[in-house]
């Protein structure tokens, strides 16, 4: 039925501890991902809700299923703590899917673990759907994340501030390994666990460097070249996690942990929503910075691994650091330079080009998203054989979104000038990277407040829409627009 092989509870006994799920009083299931289940070759009959609602709360456990949770440490707000842990989370194992990827199932909210540091190991609705939402928008919008299989009511109170109902989420990941993994071994100078860890992840995840001359060193410049991408698409969507911590960065390149994650409204590059982020280290435009400094607290556990000789150590992760920031740099060049129109490789003046349109977004508090998608509109009304009523129109409503506009009446020549070296109509490529519609910040908080209230149509709907966000769809014309300023979410939270 799940087909488990579970290769991380084959590790050593320190890197885990076995622990089961603690059952829950009347689980009642909220949605299940019907798709992603074939995707993972589950047997399961997406029609059997209370056998669903008993799997995925931890009530009954699947044939096969090693249940664990994983060990780890962290820098959390640049501060180090030696021991974090899944703290309500439990690994049931990993299936191989239909392309032959190895993917853990994972609960959160399960229940206590040897790792909770005093919790009660649950987690409340509103978190639970939060996540559900984000995670899969992110796969609507091509950016590698971890996905939602399953999300499930428990029928329990949970005190967090006030009593909120339960609920557990089912996480689906190509891993749950982070760099704080590595960093619980390596502060407890287990060298030998750091490498046992590092080839378990070549392995999984990078096992063509299994042949490098250093394949520890591959592994290190493998980690940032993606997370170097990971956060270049990240700024592209204009997302913001929120809590860049090193045990909520994986060495896969996914994106996890979407506790006061946010979208962008209006285009501020020092926005902060999270309520606990309040010095703004995890800014939007700190984002880069704090993952090639994540990336170098990966280097120091693998100093040992890299060279017997310290300071050749030293130089080769300085080598990769180095790296980071100009593949960062290459990689946000690429991601905007599509969302103007600019196909193939951008010439050296592009940078100064998508420069001078998000200032003029900056100056003109011009929604992010929006901005986008009507440029992609004007791009396509420019090259169409339309009247030129209509190219004014497009252009109108583009720049309405701007107060003022003049930076950006300034920028539409020169973009204008920009694509005229190209031949075709590139509002198609546009359309495909800037979305009509993401998982807005209010919009969630809408579909949490509804379901606390017992309605599930604004979850379910708001689910629906960000599956195909490229893609206008009428029905979901409401979802794409801007929140007026009483609707304006201004921090998010944890909800641990």
């Amino acid at each position: 039925m799940f087909n488990f092989d579970n290769s991380y509870a084959r590790l050593p006994e320190r890197f885990h501890a076995a622990v089961f799920p603690e059952p829950v009083e009347a689980p009642v299931l909220i949605k299940f991902n019907a798709t992603l289940a074939q995707e993972l070759r589950l047997q399961l009959d997406a029609d059997d809700a209370p056998r669903l609602a008993a799997f995925f709360s931890g009530n009954v456990l699947p044939s096969g299923s090693e249940p664990l949770a994983m060990a780890y440490a962290g820098h959390q707000f640049g501060n180090f703590v030696p021991r974090l842990g899944d703290g309500r989370a439990i690994l049931l194992g990993e299936v191989v899917d239909d392309k032959g990827v190895r993917r853990d199932i994972q609960l959160k909210g399960a229940g206590p673990t040897p790792y909770s540091r005093r919790g009660d190991g649950r987690a409340a609705l509103g978190p639970v759907l939060r996540e559900y939402i984000v995670s899969e928008a992110m796969a609507g919008l091509g950016i590698p994340a971890t996905r939602a299989l399953a999300a499930v009511a428990t029928g329990e109170g949970v005190q967090r501030e006030t009593v909120l109902p339960g609920a557990v989420f089912v996480r689906v990941a190509a891993s749950h390994v982070r760099i704080g993994t590595f960093q619980y071994f390596a502060a407890q100078g287990d060298t030998e666990a750091v490498r046992t860890l590092a080839d378990y992840v070549i392995d999984r995840h990078y096992p063509d460097l299994a042949q490098a001359d250093n394949p520890y060193l591959a592994l290190l410049d493998a980690v940032s070249m993606r997370q170097a991408d990971l956060i270049a698409r990240w700024l592209g969507a204009g997302f913001i996690h929120g809590v860049m911590n090193t045990d909520n960065m994986t060495v896969s390149g996914e994106t996890i942990d979407f506790g006061p994650c946010a979208f962008l409204d209006d285009y501020d590059p020092m926005k902060v929503f999270s309520s606990i982020d309040q010095q703004g280290r995890y800014a939007y435009r700190n984002q880069p910075g704090i993952g090639q400094w994540n990336i170098a607290r990966l280097a120091e556990c693998l100093l040992p691994l890299l060279d017997g000789d310290e300071e050749k150590a030293v130089e080769a992760a300085n080598g990769v650091l180095k790296a980071f920031g100009e593949r960062f740099q290459a990689a946000w060049l690429s991601v905007f330079a599509k969302k103007i129109g600019i196909a193939g490789t951008p010439d050296p003046g592009d940078g100064d080009l998508i420069q001078a349109l998000l200032s003029a977004m900056q100056e003109g508090r011009a929604d992010f998203t929006l901005t986008f998608r009507r440029l992609s509109a004007l791009a396509a009304a420019d090259r169409s054989e339309v009247e030129a009523q209509v190219r004014l129109d497009a252009e109108a409503a583009f720049l309405e979104g701007f107060a003022p506009w003049d930076k950006a009446e300034s920028f539409l020549p020169l973009w204008r000038a920009r694509l005229a070296r190209q031949e075709g109509d590139v509002s198609v490529l546009m359309r495909g990277v800037n979305p009509a519609l993401i998982p807005r910040n209010h919009r969630i908080e809408d579909a949490i407040t509804a379901a606390m209230a017992g309605d599930l149509s604004p979850f379910e709907r708001l689910v629906a829409a960000v599956a195909d966000p490229y893609t206008d769809q009428p029905e979901f014309a409401a979802l794409t627009q801007a929140p007026r300023d009483e609707e304006r979410v201004l921090r998010t939270f944890c909800g641990t």
